[in-house]
């Protein structure tokens, strides 16, 4: 906190910091006997009619009054690193782009309107990296009409926690009555200590074959989910064989490209957890990845799953930002109006 040379906290932030990261320190009403003051750290996203907007760095959005303020400062951005390798987020959403491909694209502006028939979210949603050369409500409109002309929801990827990610623009969205469904965390980590685990009975192959889908967990997949799981510069798909005439015991998918390798589509059966075969799965792909030249790693995984957290930072994964999934408010109509909002398949993951 900032504080005076007489020793008194000082608030050294206003409104003109509207985006900037910020630490502030505030009369807390609530607070347990002793602790007069609650801390918050993130981008202050919007300061209107005496409120403060603070985006931490996990997307939570946290509202306080201008009048509870004690102290606050602008700090430096967040480092673009915990662990591993340095990288920006940008570099990180278009390689993690690229190992997920939708089978439809267009761009608008600098964002890139994705669709794959409603097959996971990442692959049916936009992902913006700069100017829409449009108004924000004037692009929204577009991005809404391109995803009812699919019969899909319109979904917004947007990321939060790094240096150059969008805070501001997840206000823009939340003010608009778009609802964050899902958040999950970008993990990065050096290849070689893993690729250096042993990795026995381990089945590499370029195709995800009968066997491989047969343990993958969604099920019924359509020709255009499979062009999804074989997108990216160079697939590797591994199996650790199960019983006879049984499904594998373990999976995994990685995409290679350039310094990168991403993982994804880690499973293992149930009956055989715990025995280490996720990590058998992920040193194999990362030895084939190594061959290729790639140094760095990437993942995702989901904030409530704390098994899957525990494997990754005990190969030496650390989180890098989190990112959300945005879906467009309920009762859209197209420009031409006149019709029912657009209904979309289920779930989209």
């Amino acid at each position: 906190m900032e504080i005076s040379a007489g020793g008194r906290l000082e608030v050294r932030i206003t409104a003109a910091d509207v985006g900037k990261r910020v630490s502030v320190r505030r009369l807390s009403e609530h607070a347990a006997e002793g602790e007069k003051f609650t801390d918050t750290v993130g981008v202050l996203t919007s300061w209107d009619n005496g409120v403060l907007l603070i985006t931490r760095r996990s997307g939570e959005s946290v509202r306080i009054a201008e009048s509870s303020l004690v102290a606050g400062k602008v700090v430096p951005a967040a480092p673009a690193r915990r662990r591993g390798p340095a990288a920006s987020y940008e570099e990180l959403a278009r390689i993690s782009a690229r190992a997920w491909q939708p089978v439809e694209r267009e761009p608008l502006g600098e964002w890139e309107l994705r669709a794959a028939a409603g097959f996971t979210r990442r692959a049916n949603s936009v992902l913006p990296l700069g100017d829409p050369g449009l108004p924000l409500d004037e692009a929204l409109t577009v991005a809404r009409r391109w995803y009812a002309d699919r019969g899909l929801p319109a979904y917004i990827q947007l990321a939060t926690g790094a240096e150059g990610t969008q805070e501001l623009l997840c206000a823009e969205l939340e003010a608009r009555g778009w609802t964050r469904e899902v958040t999950a965390e970008l993990w990065t980590g050096a290849l070689a200590p893993v690729a250096d685990r042993e990795a026995p009975a381990v089945v590499l192959s370029r195709a995800a074959d009968e066997a491989w889908l047969a343990r993958y967990r969604r099920k019924g997949l359509s020709e255009v989910a499979l062009r999804v799981l074989g997108s990216g510069p160079s697939v590797w798909f591994a199996t650790v064989p199960g019983m006879e005439g049984a499904p594998p015991a373990a999976i995994g998918r990685c995409v290679v490209d350039g310094r990168w390798a991403g993982f994804a589509a880690v499973e293992v059966d149930p009956e055989q957890r715990r025995r280490g075969l996720a990590t058998t799965v992920v040193a194999a792909l990362a030895r084939q990845a190594l061959e290729e030249g790639a140094s760095a790693a990437w993942l995702q995984v989901e904030t409530d799953n704390a098994p899957a957290r525990g494997l990754y930072a005990g190969l030496g994964f650390g989180a890098h930002h989190a990112y959300h999934h945005y879906r467009e408010p309920e009762g859209f109509r197209g420009p031409e109006a006149g019709g029912p909002a657009a209904a979309g398949p289920g779930p989209v993951v």
